[in-house]
């Protein structure tokens, strides 16, 4: 054999025998930071922040319609919703609502966005070019929203969770309805098959399950946290659950109306996020993300991301997940396939890229 021939053999022994490195998403990031009055733009091919986008306030939120790709960012302060142009990665148009805003979604399908307005007690409804079209006075302090899937018999219905007094507001085509669902509730969402809103009561740490058919309340699943947080799989059929009183996530099977098992999770765990099998929980106090495997709900690893992970993003093509890290205003980057495929204890990071100050809230567009 030639000294050549020998030198490409080993080449080839050597590229076969090292680990393939991943490639990235074929989009990027745009990232609120809620102490640097900007969007931060990441390129998920090249993995680095492209540019800021300056929005005059600090934002509290960004959102985006996967089905028509629009983008808006909250700042809270001015009240104001900044549309983000996603191919030149500039402030297209902003609009200052009637009254300082706390949480702002799009509907499904895109037809129109729902406003939360804590102080003013009120929900608005806007257009997709951003035109209040209807103001609703609530009974208490508003604190989240959610939406009947589309293709239910419920479809339309919009829940609202209130305190003081604590419940939920039904807003159907027939007309609004206040149901005493808890006395201090958090998070709402609905079941997969519409006919079933699932309330977070925050005092009395339960689950509602609340029949959206009959307007009762089904059951409540006591918990051994408060349910801070809530995240289903991607079928809907468990729900994961953190919050203050164990650093632990909850499974609940809410077809079954059951509590499953209850998994540490890390310190204090914070954030979910769901990729397929996998399920993401941020560890804000130790500074990394808890991996585990929902099919045998087993912990697969820790991942050290960062000072304070707040936010985990997944990319569409569940490669990828984004933990923003809102203390050292940082992004971190896992490979999810690397992650499942080793099964260690100790996860390594693809990269890290620091994208500004107070990095809180990220939505994944294609390019």
């Amino acid at each position: 054999m030639t000294r050549r021939a020998f030198a490409a053999a080993v080449g080839a022994a050597w590229s076969c025998g090292r680990e393939k490195q991943p490639v990235g998403y074929r989009g990027f990031a745009l990232i609120a930071n809620s102490a640097g009055g900007a969007v931060a733009a990441v390129d998920l091919t090249a993995l680095a922040l492209i540019k800021h986008i300056p929005l005059g306030a600090d934002p509290s939120d960004v959102i985006a319609d996967p089905r028509t790709g629009q983008t808006l960012a909250l700042t809270p302060a001015t009240g104001t919703l900044h549309e983000i142009d996603s191919s030149r990665l500039v402030v297209a148009r902003k609009v200052v609502l009637p009254a300082p805003a706390s949480l702002v979604r799009f509907a499904p399908g895109g037809d129109a966005i729902w406003v939360l307005c804590r102080e003013q007690r009120l929900a608005l409804r806007l257009s997709a070019d951003l035109k209040v079209q209807e103001r609703i006075a609530l009974p208490g302090i508003p604190a989240d929203l959610a939406f009947a899937p589309p293709d239910r018999e419920t479809a339309g219905t919009v829940a609202i969770s209130v305190r003081e007094p604590g419940g939920v507001v039904l807003i159907r085509k027939q007309g609004t309805r206040f149901a005493e669902v808890a006395r201090d509730p958090g998070q709402v969402l609905f079941r997969k098959d519409g006919r079933h809103l699932i309330a977070a009561g925050l005092d009395a740490r339960e689950l509602v399950i609340f029949d959206a058919m009959q307007d009762r309340v089904a059951v409540r699943l006591p918990l051994a946290v408060r349910p801070d947080r809530i995240c289903p799989n991607e079928d809907g059929g468990q729900l994961f659950v953190t919050g203050d009183g164990a650093d632990a996530v909850v499974t609940v099977y809410p077809f079954w109306t059951e509590v499953g098992n209850y998994m540490l999770a890390g310190r204090a765990p914070g954030a979910l996020a769901v990729a397929g099998d996998t399920l993401f929980i941020a560890n804000p106090q130790s500074g990394d993300v808890s991996i585990i495997d929902i099919q045998n709900q087993k912990l697969m690893g820790q991942a050290q991301v960062g000072r304070e992970p707040h936010h985990i993003a997944i990319t569409p093509d569940r490669q990828f997940a984004c933990v923003l890290n809102r203390l050292s205003g940082d992004m971190a980057v896992l490979h999810i396939p690397t992650l499942t495929a080793r099964r260690n204890k100790k996860a390594s990071l693809l990269t890290m890229i620091p994208v500004g100050s107070g990095p809180v809230s990220a939505v994944v567009r294609p390019a």
